[in-house]
This record gives structure tokens, sequence and C-alpha cells, in this order.
């Protein structure tokens, strides 16, 4: 299988074997349903669809409520697309998977949605160092943006210009991050390094192949 749905537990730190405190992140991965197995001839690509985390009957629709009972499941909060899979050893509805997918010591990519800052200036958001000091006779411009483009040519701000605005809130994928350790007995995977959002937040993991 190529990935797995998890949650964002926190971060923590480990020694490896030369003494060095690396710190990780933990992820609670699985244990995922095949809600779905997607066809070339009836849907025009071959996915496997995966579903995480248990979520109440009255917050889910009719129409989703049908999805999950025709794969003997529970409703569920995640629902991820996986299209690298192994077509030797095809998966079926209802089929659950767990961190046993991983081994240890592999590099996986993690996909995550970034915390959310908010509408931001320039100097958080682009780390601008604003316009200068404040000799000189300059007011409160310590954080300004400073021109953004010229007056007789073009006449206009240039596309792409890095101004203040909306700050996070995007889908971050990290990649080549080391499974430093797993605990299948709690479903849980402790990867090398950081992984967007915030904690509680919905994680994909991928395998490379």
């Amino acid at each position: 299988m190529s990935g797995l749905i998890g949650k964002k537990i926190g971060m923590t730190s480990l020694f490896d074997a030369s003494g060095k405190n690396i710190p990780c992140t933990v992820i609670e991965a699985g244990p995922c349903v095949v809600t779905q197995v997607k066809t070339t001839e009836k849907d025009g690509y071959e996915a496997l669809q995966l579903s995480f985390g248990d979520q109440k009957e009255k917050q889910t629709t009719k129409a989703l409520k049908g999805h999950f009972a025709k794969a003997g499941t529970t409703p569920k909060k995640m629902v991820a697309e996986f299209t690298r899979f192994e077509k030797e050893n095809p998966k079926q509805f209802g089929d659950v998977l767990t961190v046993d997918v991983f081994i240890e010591g592999e590099f996986i990519d993690v996909i995550g949605t970034s915390k959310g800052k908010g509408f931001q200036g320039v100097v958080k958001r682009h780390n601008f160092s604003g316009v200068g000091s404040g000799s000189h006779g300059q007011h409160d411009r310590v954080r300004a943006p400073g021109s953004i483009g010229a007056s007789s040519w073009p006449s206009r701000v240039i596309k792409g210009m890095r101004m203040a605005g909306r700050m996070g809130g995007d889908r971050v994928k990290m990649i080549n991050l080391k499974i430093m350790k797993l605990i299948p007995e709690k479903n849980l995977v402790i990867v090398k390094g950081s992984v967007p959002g915030p904690n509680g937040s919905f994680i994909i993991l991928e395998r490379w192949s």
C-alpha cells in the first residue's frame, strides 16, 4: 500500500545511535478502512479510497451513510484517495490497513494543512526587514512594505508582487521524512522533523513506491 491517513498527536524527541537528540512528530496513522476501489473501466483511473476517524451518524449525510455502509464500516471523518498501490495484492471493500504497511527506517512524504495565521503584513508573511530605522525623519516605517512599483512604467503593480495578505491554511507537503519508530499496538508512527498543521489535524502519509 502507498500510504495511510493519520492524525497529528504532537512533537517529541528521540536519541539516535550516536546520542544526538532528534526532534520528531508523533502521528496516529490508521486503522484505515478501504471504502472504495476505483477502476479504469468504471472510473477512468485506478485508486483506493481510504477512510479514517469515526464520526457521529447525525453529522453524516444519508449519501455518505450509504457509501460507508457498502464497505461495512461506520461513518468516517476523513476520506482520501491513493493512486499508488500493489496491483498484485489488491485490496477489497472493508479491508483495514494499519501502520504495518510502513517499515521502520524508510522515508515517506507527509501532507497536511498548515496553521492559519490570518491577514499578515510583509514582515511576518515574507520576512521583509522593513523600510529602515526610525531615524532620519521616518515615522513608523519599520514594518512597511516600501515601493510596490514605478509610476511612468508599467504604471501598475506586477503580478506576484509580495505584499500583505492571508497567510497559512495551505496544503503543504513535507518530503523525505524518516520513520524513526513504529508502535503498532497504539497505531503510532514517529517521523523525524516537523509536520504541517496543528495538533489533532488530519495528515496523509505517502510512501515513495
